[in-house]
């Protein structure tokens, strides 16, 4: 280990040990005040990003199936990391018949050897503080500025507590989870269906919870109250809000239609018929620019970009930038990674040569990492640079 590797380790491990080991030290740039490209400089303003829609962020906007709400991601800060609970994303808002004050029960059921319920007086004694995880929509997208994800503080039980006393029977092999499917009005963008198919390994490796809480008060309707599930790495599609059913099952169960509907943009091979040919829905490696600053340093003008990364399984060591296809990628200058859950932070200094439209990409360029959506570009921001 180098000396600059020891003094992030040991600046980070402080930083801990400060918060509790529940809690997460975001990273912070740790260059030096006399490498900073911006020392001295002064922020003009920020530049949007452009061929993007024009659409209303941090607003419900629909109801019901058609419900959306879009965290506006361009404010993002290490220091402004967790998002509102007001402003967290929504993809699908509460049902006009959903009755959430009466007393809810979650089923244990199908295949399980002694079946039960729960009520949610229960479920809150049993609830913990579960830490900050991340949550994307697997139709997240341009149109929406990518604003179907945010990161929240959660609390509530392990999924695997549950099925302790359940105490399956041998040819159970899969647990379907399922939430409150009701609505008023006929939806024109998606299909009923909140319901996923887990094997017992998938949610034991995500330590996947039934959140009863998030960002340290009860779940808002939108948000799944009275309880929603979440399986932290895997997309928003496979983490069930309003779950009031756990039923155990074997391999011949089908694909639920969330799964079905959800296919293509989980990245699976096909629509599958039956659950077991489901590949799990986790996020993969991704990264992207949320933000360009305007700035003057030294009469010069600079840009400087503010971008997070996310997904994956293992943090990263390099992160590569290019400034449209015939240019050459670049090593971000200012990176790091140390969790791939929640989101990470990082910064480039950027001097364009010319002005005129650019497109902004990023790559991994590290072996067995898997990004399909960063290296198909679903992430490529673009932007108009008048001044240089």
């Amino acid at each position: 280990m180098s000396r600059r590797e020891l003094l992030q380790s040991s600046l980070i491990a402080g930083g801990a040990l400060l918060v509790g080991f529940e809690k997460i030290a975001w990273p912070r740039p740790l260059q030096s005040p006399a490498l900073d490209p911006f020392t001295g400089g002064k922020q003009l303003g920020t530049i949007a990003f452009s061929k993007e829609a024009s659409v209303s962020m941090e607003t419900l906007l629909g109801a019901e199936l058609d419900g959306r709400l879009y965290t506006d991601l361009s404010t993002l800060n290490p220091e402004n990391a967790v998002t509102p609970t007001e402003k967290f994303y929504v993809r699908t808002a509460a049902s006009d018949l959903l009755d959430s004050q009466k007393a809810w029960r979650v089923q244990m059921g199908g295949l399980a050897a002694k079946p039960f319920e729960l009520n949610i007086e229960e479920l809150k004694k049993m609830a913990s503080p579960m830490g900050l995880h991340l949550m994307e929509c697997a139709g997240n997208a341009r149109s929406g500025h990518f604003g179907l994800m945010s990161v929240a503080d959660w609390t509530g039980v392990p999924v695997t507590e549950l099925f302790e006393g359940a105490k399956s029977k041998p040819e159970s092999t899969r647990v379907l989870i399922s939430g409150f499917d009701t609505y008023a009005a006929k939806s024109v963008s998606s299909v009923p269906g909140a319901s996923w198919i887990f094997t017992w390994d998938d949610l034991k490796a995500a330590r996947a919870f039934l959140a009863t809480e998030m960002n340290g008060s009860p779940l808002t309707r939108d948000h799944g109250a009275p309880v929603r599930l979440v399986v932290p790495g895997w997309y928003g599609c496979a983490c069930i809000k309003w779950v009031n059913e756990i039923t155990i099952v074997d391999d011949t169960a089908a694909a639920t239609s969330q799964m079905e509907e959800y296919a293509a943009r989980t990245m699976q091979t096909g629509v599958p018929r039956l659950a077991r040919e489901y590949k799990p829905a986790t996020v993969e490696q991704a990264a992207m620019p949320i933000r360009i600053e305007k700035w003057v340093v030294g009469e010069k003008i600079k840009y400087k970009i503010v971008g997070i990364l996310w997904g994956g399984s293992r943090p990263l060591k390099t992160l590569e930038i290019r400034f449209n296809p015939e240019e050459n990628y670049v090593a971000v200058d200012n990176f790091q990674q140390t969790a791939n859950d929640p989101w990470s932070f990082w910064t480039h200094a950027w001097s364009p040569r010319q002005t005129g439209t650019r497109l902004i990409r990023l790559r991994v360029n590290e072996p067995g990492v898997a990004a399909r959506r960063l290296d198909l570009g679903y992430y490529m921001r673009s932007v108009e640079i008048t001044e240089i």
